[in-house]
């Protein structure tokens, strides 16, 4: 769930890029709009709140609606120039008057999940909203309670318009957050194409695993070597981690918090990288190095190949003209990238398997 916010795989551009605000910021300044005026009678516009860090942002409201016990207030997040499926979403917040002694209360509303399964930082059966957003919306209440002279006794009920269906494009359904989006943030600040927002997430994912009881879990490249290594497991969704690029990412949490058995699927680009020893395997950050690739080809008989390998312009490329000369490259990149895991574990009580595919998702090597 703590995955900063819901990113999708947008390549970075290379112009300067604009920072925007959480779900939890947005949540957190429509709860103080909505209880200000519940409180006082007027809605201030824009709303200014305190982020964790100390800066201070205002935000416009885009809807609004007063009554004697309760009252809403609606923002539009700015999710700046991260490509998240959350940009442009109304976040709303309902307060609400309760008893005496009831407390702060949260609930979720239309658009926003429930935690089902355990492993998450919030318990089972509670709204989707991360202890980071609880704690800015509940000082924000306890601040103007008390500068008003009342118990802060507030029901808040966070809602985010069409948060169902945008929870779908989320990893939320393989985290057992069930009906809507989750409210997020620890900053405040969304930070455009953040990595660490990735990594939280497959970090995440390993904690609902854990949780789970589940002993083998999967981390693909794609989406089309998961689904092959999924099916060839019967891997239920929760075991599949999103890994993208991040492999280190992945196996340096497992290091710590260990599982009986770990695949890692990908296409014989991205183990390429891997088997090479790069842990991030952004094209970006890592790229196929094709001397090596000749090297090991070599290694296999290839050595009459080297010339075209090192005027190769991709590694599919270089996968198709050994395969045409019958050289199983592809056995050996999955061996070498099981050797780079099982070294990246660093001793931790995993096993390690390893799976190539193909661009159409055919298995073509299998190191385990």
């Amino acid at each position: 769930m703590d995955a900063g916010e819901n990113e999708i795989r947008v390549e970075k551009p290379a112009t300067a890029l604009r920072r925007g605000w959480t779900t939890g910021a947005c949540a957190t300044a429509a709860t103080k709009a909505a209880l200000t005026a519940l409180l006082e009678g007027e809605f201030p516009d824009p709303v200014e709140i305190t982020l964790p860090k100390g800066e201070r942002p205002a935000f416009a409201l885009a809807r609004e609606s007063l009554h004697a016990d309760h009252a809403m207030a609606g923002i539009i997040k700015d999710a700046g120039d991260d490509p998240d499926v959350t940009h442009g979403a109304l976040v709303m917040a309902h307060v609400r008057l309760l008893p005496a002694g009831a407390g702060i209360v949260f609930k979720a509303g239309a658009g926003v999940g429930t935690v089902t399964l355990a492993g998450l930082p919030v318990p089972v059966g509670e709204p989707a909203i991360n202890p980071i957003p609880r704690r800015m919306m509940s000082e924000v209440v306890a601040e103007l309670c008390a500068a008003q002279g009342v118990a802060a006794d507030i029901e808040i009920e966070i809602a985010i318009e069409n948060g169902a269906e945008l929870a779908l494009q989320t990893w939320n359904p393989r985290l057992g957050i069930l009906g809507g989006l989750s409210v997020l943030g620890t900053t405040g600040i969304v930070h455009p194409f953040s990595c660490s927002a990735w990594i939280h997430s497959i970090h995440r994912g390993i904690d609902v695993a854990r949780a789970e009881g589940l002993g083998h879990v999967l981390g693909a490249t794609g989406s089309t070597s998961e689904k092959t290594a999924q099916e060839f497991y019967g891997l239920p969704d929760v075991a599949c981690l999103d890994m993208g690029d991040f492999a280190g990412g992945l196996l340096k949490y497992l290091r710590v918090h260990p599982v009986q058995r770990l695949t890692i699927a990908g296409g014989f680009a991205k183990l390429t990288k891997l088997a090479q020893g790069a842990l991030d395997l952004h094209s970006g950050r890592s790229q196929v190095d094709m001397e090596w690739l000749a090297a090991q080809a070599e290694e296999l008989g290839g050595n009459h190949l080297k010339d075209r390998i090192l005027a190769a312009n991709t590694a599919l490329e270089v996968l198709e003209m050994t395969r045409f000369e019958g050289i199983d490259l592809p056995a050996l990149i999955a061996a070498r990238a099981r050797a780079v895991a099982i070294e990246t574990l660093r001793g931790a009580p995993v096993a390690v398997d390893v799976m190539v595919t193909d661009r159409s998702g055919k298995l073509v090597a299998h190191a385990r």
